[in-house]
């Protein structure tokens, strides 16, 4: 699945620098492993929020490689969706966390054994609403995992540049933190890619 998930990213890295994606992308890469080992705990059944960088996430819980090529190709990248498969994503930065939260204690009302995973970068950690969100289901036992993927890249500037030490805690019951090295260039308002360097 490795090999998969990375062949599909250079896939659609290669597709953008042709100029047959018109639209922003944000690439996964860098975190197959983990991200590997964590959808060996995250059932079909149960629903998983997302956010920009959400190609890996819908794959690993969909296995729709050409579908999502093709919501690529549409211009959805961003804000990818399968209902069928409970997955949702949003653009919106922690766009996604109050509604895991509503999703899961709607879950947990008709004592359903499912549940809720919802994906965020370590730039929606510095957001209110993901603080809310966890301290909710925390204090409500809701059945929902917050996964923070820390590629330390928000908004262009690192952890250490935004806050001067990494302030926050990993420990959270209803928290799962992970750091690792980025494959691909971040990309901010006004910069260019240019594949070949990669």
């Amino acid at each position: 699945m490795k090999k998969k998930l990375i062949d599909f990213e250079q896939e659609i890295a290669d597709l953008f620098k042709q100029g047959r994606i018109r639209c922003p992308v944000h690439l996964s890469g860098g975190n197959e492993k983990q991200l590997i080992d964590i959808f060996k705990d995250i059932s079909p059944d149960d629903y998983v929020f997302s956010h920009n960088r959400n190609h890996y996430h819908y794959l690993l819980h969909t296995n729709d490689f050409e579908g999502l090529k093709n919501k690529i190709l549409n211009g959805d990248s961003m804000h990818t969706c399968n209902p069928e498969k409970h997955f949702y994503s949003s653009s919106i930065l922690s766009g996604c966390v109050a509604i895991a939260c509503g999703v899961a204690m709607a879950l947990k009302m008709k004592g359903s054994k499912r549940k809720v995973w919802c994906f965020i970068g370590d730039g929606a950690s510095d957001e209110g609403w993901y603080c809310e969100a966890l301290r909710y289901a925390m204090t409500q036992d809701l059945p929902v995992t917050f996964i923070l993927e820390d590629n330390d890249r928000s908004v262009c500037t690192t952890k250490e540049q935004r806050w001067g030490a990494l302030l926050y805690s990993t420990n959270y019951s209803k928290s799962i933190h992970y750091a690792y090295k980025c494959k691909w260039p971040h990309v901010g308002i006004g910069q260019f890619v240019k594949f070949d360097d990669i």
